[in-house]
């Protein structure tokens, strides 16, 4: 599966590990996903979401609908 929020967007980054004796090397950095469920009124179905835990804050703020037609405005999903 491929690490990238379904809601924002969120994918691997790459970066450095720095070290005390500022040697340099590749690391990268991962988008805190997790897999949930929600239930859409709307359909009247749970569907199942990778999600970072802030695509979880967005969808208790705005709504799992209005998320949706975002994420598949941005290109981000397919309903």
């Amino acid at each position: 599966m491929s690490k990238v929020c379904e809601i924002t967007g969120k994918k691997v980054v790459s970066g450095n590990h720095v070290s005390h004796s500022n040697i340099k090397t590749r690391r990268k950095f991962y988008p805190n996903l997790q897999l949930k469920k929600f239930y859409v009124p709307e359909e009247d179905a749970w569907i199942t979401l990778r999600v970072s835990a802030k695509g979880i804050k967005n969808i208790n703020k705005k709504g799992i609908m209005a998320c949706l037609l975002e994420a598949e405005a941005n290109g981000l999903l397919r309903l």
